[in-house]
């Protein structure tokens, strides 16, 4: 084969910490693991938008969220339809041009909610949810088992080739798993292949999860992170809902293995670039939080892990943003990468193992962007009243290997600017960020990195 293919995995809303190669959380993965050994880490990956439909549209097109005018979730209940456009060059428009056979499984959220154009779909598509049907919203992906955004990880549905639900009885994960050993064993053998898998879980609700993996937590020791504040430490219902989120990665593992092993008996390990991901995180307890759309490490780190041909294990501290996934993907496979592209070809980092630590190197980026605009129908509607624009508020932010710089002017018309200095090396856990006045020279230092990127986005946010 003269080509490699492309198995790329990724969960919503799992956090890098979570995973037991991380050495953070007490989370059981040993099939993950046993792939982590085996791959090259990323340790410095991060969600430009930690939020599911602007880092989905980032990882696909390689560009930055606003560029693909995803400045919120594809969703309900806003003036505008945001969602992905057929005219945006994908990573699957790419390989199936080069010749690739391509398949998509799992989770999309990239397309506009049926209820923004039909009152009672005849998909059943409800609330964000969406059926996209063939054509050139798929962006040439041919094999299609998926849904726009549902959370019902027990009684899942999905969408093939027609409006008809399809509604297994099974655990989201394990059904979608199923269905991508089906393509693997059926795809057509004289072409490479691209697969995406798009589990949901550990995405809420946490509670939807088998109790054969729940059990493996009742009785187990959870400590928590030094940044859970101590009243958190002592609820019952966070305590529950932390064992929840361990027990669905831990359930995510044991799929992930089901495909390992397929892979390996199969011969087809040799010629796959596997890439296992995250969309973005969660706090899950971290500064008093559930969720993302949130600057800490909890919620903007995912976990990022390259196994394949030409690849050692080893790990790399690079900058890695949601918008380098695709370039760096593509040069992986040795597939021109488009012009559209806005992120950076890392693929250097991925190849040479030696590269962890260094600094100065050519190439290497020396921050990354990272932002969030209030995008909830409710925070949008006072904006829109005042004849603002909400796309210039919330927040932006910088993260360097050793500090995160945050503006945040908050999701409410009116709201006092704050600056916010984290020093990642000497405070881990970002439990003592420091507040610098806009004029001093150090805010002005980060401003001006932060104004780089606004200009070249074209985003409205401002500190004037």
């Amino acid at each position: 084969m003269e080509r490699k293919n492309l198995i790329y995995i990724f969960a919503d809303q799992w956090r890098a910490q979570a995973i037991g190669a991380a050495g953070e959380d007490p989370v059981s993965t040993p099939n993950m693991d046993a792939f982590a050994a085996q791959s090259m880490a990323c340790t410095n990956a991060v969600s430009t938008y930690p939020l599911c439909s602007p880092h989905r549209a980032a990882l696909l097109t390689g560009k930055y969220p606003q560029s693909c005018g995803m400045w919120t979730n594809c969703k309900t209940g806003l003036d505008d339809v945001v969602m992905l456009r057929p005219q945006e060059v994908t990573i699957t428009d790419v390989l199936w041009k080069a010749g690739y056979d391509t398949a998509y499984i799992g989770k999309w959220h990239l397309d506009g909610s049926e209820e923004n154009f039909y009152p009672h779909p005849l998909s059943g598509a409800e609330n964000w949810d969406a059926y996209t049907p063939p054509g050139e919203r798929r962006h040439h992906i041919r094999f299609w088992i998926s849904y726009g955004a549902m959370d019902s990880h027990m009684s899942p549905h999905y969408w093939k080739n027609t409006p008809d639900m399809v509604r297994p009885n099974q655990w989201s994960p394990e059904y979608e798993t199923d269905m991508a050993l089906e393509y693997l064993k059926n795809r057509p053998q004289e072409v490479p292949f691209c697969l995406f898998l798009s589990w949901n879980p550990p995405h809420p609700p946490y509670d939807q999860v088998p109790e054969k993996y729940l059990d493996l937590y009742r009785d187990k020791a959870l400590p928590d992170r030094s940044n859970v504040p101590e009243e958190w430490r002592h609820d019952a219902v966070f305590q529950q809902k932390k064992r929840e989120y361990f027990a669905a990665v831990t359930g995510l593992d044991e799929q992930f293995g089901r495909l390992m092993a397929y892979l390996a008996e199969s011969g087809l390990e040799k010629d796959t670039l596997v890439v296992l991901s995250a969309d973005h995180g969660d706090c899950m307890g971290s500064h008093g939080r559930y969720g993302k759309n949130i600057w800490y490490e909890e919620s903007i780190r995912i976990p990022l892990y390259f196994r394949g041909p030409g690849i050692a294990p080893g790990k790399t501290d690079v900058l890695f943003a949601s918008q380098d996934h695709m370039p760096t993907v593509l040069e992986l496979l040795g597939v021109p990468v488009p012009d559209t592209v806005e992120g950076q070809d890392l693929h250097s980092f991925i190849l040479d193992s030696q590269k962890e630590n260094r600094e100065g190197k050519a190439g290497e980026p020396e921050d990354t962007f990272l932002c969030m605009m209030p995008g909830m129908p409710e925070l949008v509607a006072p904006y829109r009243k005042l004849g603002l624009n909400p796309r210039a508020f919330g927040w932006r932010g910088i993260r360097t290997k050793s500090h995160t710089y945050i503006i945040d002017r908050g999701c409410t018309p009116g709201q006092e600017a704050k600056r916010l200095l984290y020093d990642n090396e000497n405070d881990p856990y970002q439990m003592q960020p420091r507040e610098i006045r806009e004029g001093d020279p150090e805010a002005a230092h980060w401003d001006g990195i932060i104004k780089d990127y606004l200009r070249s986005l074209k985003d409205p946010f401002f500190m004037e």
